[in-house]
């Protein structure tokens, strides 16, 4: 039985370029180049990690931007 309809991502931009990926409370992490290929890669991994009736029916992807600013 589906105890969660939801699984939540944090999506970062790498370093290196592309984006990562990484689910809160589970452990599932992905990269890709494009955001297209992250939310396709996403998907993927979700389909891979749960099993047919405890896959969660919404994806949610938190955009995370980190900026920095000079303190003087």
């Amino acid at each position: 039985m589906l105890m969660n309809n939801e699984i939540i991502f944090l999506v970062y931009q790498s370093p290196e370029g592309g984006y990562e990926a990484q689910a809160l409370g589970h452990s599932i992490y992905t990269e890709a180049d494009t955001l297209d290929e992250l939310r396709a890669m996403i998907k993927d991994a979700v389909s891979c990690h749960f099993d047919e009736g405890e896959r969660p029916q919404i994806i949610r992807l938190h955009f995370v931007r980190e900026e920095i600013l000079a303190a003087a």
